[in-house]
């Protein structure tokens, strides 16, 4: 069985996104959404552990241009109908409230 995580809160402000990276399991995905997309900010803790992690990861583009924020080439880059397919594709979903 497979997971999608969803994060949406900021990696600055608690530990939701280490504690993700913690269970993440081989066949899930994460996608950052929201103030989330802050964790790929260049050099930071966050930007590092998310690139060492081999982990399929999703970011949603509105969320990334509103914010700024570059999307990595090993980050896959989707807008709202392919977070709705991913949401279909994965067992469970996962929102780290």
């Amino acid at each position: 069985m497979s997971t999608l995580h969803v994060l949406s809160h900021s990696p600055f402000g608690d530990d939701r996104l280490s504690s993700c990276l913690r269970v993440i399991g081989t066949a899930d995905a994460l996608l950052l959404c929201g103030d989330a997309v802050y964790a790929l900010q260049s050099g930071t803790a966050p930007f590092t552990a998310l690139q060492s992690r081999q982990l399929q990861l999703f970011v949603l583009t509105e969320d990334a241009q509103a914010r700024a924020q570059q999307i990595p080439d090993w980050a896959e880059a989707i807008d709202y109908p392919a977070f709705v397919e991913l949401s279909i594709h994965h067992d469970k979903v996962n929102s780290w409230l």
